[in-house]
């Protein structure tokens, strides 16, 4: 799942490709490097200045309609707006990437009435609040009992249940040393049967484990991301798509999940 960002201020790429242009050209980039996905968002989840409404979907539906006319890969729009939610599905859209975990109340009766899927991440604030310190008798626990309560209400709403991916949400008011268990613990989150889906590229996690400053986590990413894959993950959302693709290929040709590429050495 590659990362198209248009915002002036998301958390990695700094707003490069918050012009339309910009961002359809990433997206198509990414697409020719090997992403099966592209997941588009007009507001970051983390703290910052609000967004109303009409600017978030000016930012949404014309890369999302530009995307789906130029491509037919699998296009997700990062919202916790079930009136986004509902028209980048319209212009296109594929699936809704919630990381608020159904915050606003609407969301899981908007997709419900459509056939996108739903991604449903645990996080404890609301979307752009802090939460510094968090705290977890059991941080696995809790973000499997969240998920399991949120896969519930998603259904209830009506969304069949295949058409349910879940995200523990690394990072998201957690701390390093949560996010580490973790993944050291994928499986537990995908012992829910569904398939699991890992936001872990160049995030702080990454860089206070290996002394990195933003920029310079790409090894870190792609060792979590395998160690993910292996875990249970199915789903790995990155900005560095070429080389994702290449550790991720890789990891499946060990896992006897794909064939290589070709076969000449000592044959």
């Amino acid at each position: 799942m590659a990362i198209v960002n248009r915002t002036p201020d998301s958390f990695h790429d700094k707003g490069a490709t918050f012009a339309l242009d910009r961002a359809v050209d990433a997206a198509l980039a990414s697409v020719a490097d090997g992403a099966d996905w592209v997941d588009v968002g007009g507001v970051p989840f983390g703290r910052g200045p609000a967004v109303e409404l009409a600017e978030e979907l000016d930012r949404i539906v014309p890369l999302v309609a530009a995307i789906r006319a130029a491509s037919d890969v699998v296009i997700s729009v990062d919202t916790f707006s079930a009136r986004v939610a509902e028209a980048a599905i319209a212009a296109g859209a594929d699936v809704v990437n919630d990381t608020s975990g159904l915050w606003d109340p609407d969301m899981a009766p908007a997709v419900a009435a459509t056939r996108a899927h739903l991604v449903l991440t645990h996080s404890l604030t609301p979307p752009r609040t802090p939460h510094p310190s968090p705290r977890y008798d059991d941080v696995v626990d809790t973000v499997v009992s969240h998920l399991r309560d949120r896969i519930e209400r998603a259904i209830a709403a009506g969304i069949p249940v295949e058409r349910l991916i879940v995200d523990p949400g690394h990072d998201l008011n957690k701390n390093t040393l949560h996010s580490l268990e973790l993944t050291r613990r994928l499986g537990e989150v995908a012992s829910l049967g569904l398939p699991v889906l890992v936001a872990l590229s160049n995030k702080d996690f990454v860089g206070e484990s290996i002394d990195r400053p933003q920029y310079e986590r790409l090894e870190g990413s792609l060792a979590a991301a395998v160690v993910s894959i292996v875990n249970g993950a199915r789903i790995v959302r990155v900005h560095d798509v070429r080389a994702t693709v290449a550790a991720v290929r890789m990891t499946e040709a060990i896992l006897g999940w794909r064939e290589p590429a070709w076969l000449k050495h000592n044959m």
